[in-house]
């Protein structure tokens, strides 16, 4: 049994006529795979949008439809671009049996606990926020876990082969580079006199520049003001 619940019910309508479903408070979705027909279905908005945090990509979610269980993981939710209201979700039907796929959240642990953090006040740099997993629904995991804590210089790196992978799940690409950097270092104090050390050229730079133009501006007036007085 899935920790997340949700129950949806049967809607006919569709394309614009959605837009009254949603004034209602309902989310209008979708069930595709098992092997079955897609499903349209809708949802009350809040329960749904609770639901939906706390399972992400990654978690199974038991649908209630007609008093019937469905299996499901959410596929793609899309999103008003201007409100940031949900406007649709896309869920895929799932077997408890079966592996699947899901995206998974990578977390960074204990960093706070690391030399590079206590002592040197270094911080993190991270490329990789999600990661591909496969296992049977019973096994996905919430997040997938790196330890930072033995992290001390700015050479150190933390890498997908860091990662401790729960027993029954897997990356979903087989051919993945392990190597690929998940977390890196930088010194925010060095950046930061970095920073300040090129603004200070750039005003120099500047400055040159204006008192440039300043003498052009008058060996100009010079000029004119001779050449006016010759005149006469």
């Amino acid at each position: 049994m899935a920790e997340y619940k949700l129950t949806l019910e049967k809607r006919e309508v569709t394309g614009k006529k959605l837009k009254s479903l949603r004034e209602k408070g309902l989310i209008p979705s979708v069930i595709f795979g098992g092997g079955k027909e897609p499903l349209l279905m809708a949802s009350e908005y809040v329960s749904t949008e609770k639901v939906l945090l706390g399972a992400g990509y990654h978690s199974p979610i038991d649908l209630t439809i007609d008093g019937k269980k469905r299996l499901a993981i959410v596929e793609n939710v899309h999103i008003d671009p201007v409100s940031r209201k949900i406007l649709n979700i896309e869920f895929r039907a799932i077997s408890v049996k079966a592996t699947v796929e899901a995206t998974t959240p990578v977390v960074i642990v204990n960093f706070e606990e690391s030399e590079a953090s206590k002592i040197y006040h270094f911080a993190m740099v991270r490329t990789i926020d999600e990661i591909d997993v496969k296992a049977k629904p019973a096994d996905l995991p919430k997040e997938l876990q790196i330890d930072a804590s033995k992290m001390t210089s700015l050479d150190d790196k933390l890498t997908l082969a860091d990662i401790k992978l729960p027993e029954g799940v897997e990356f979903a690409d087989k051919e993945i580079d392990l190597d690929q950097v998940v977390v890196s270092l930088y010194d925010p104090a060095a950046e930061a006199e970095r920073r300040e050390a090129e603004e200070e050229e750039a005003r120099a730079v500047a400055a040159e520049v204006a008192e440039g133009e300043s003498e052009a501006e008058t060996t100009e007036a010079t000029e004119e003001t001779e050449a006016e007085e010759s005149e006469k």
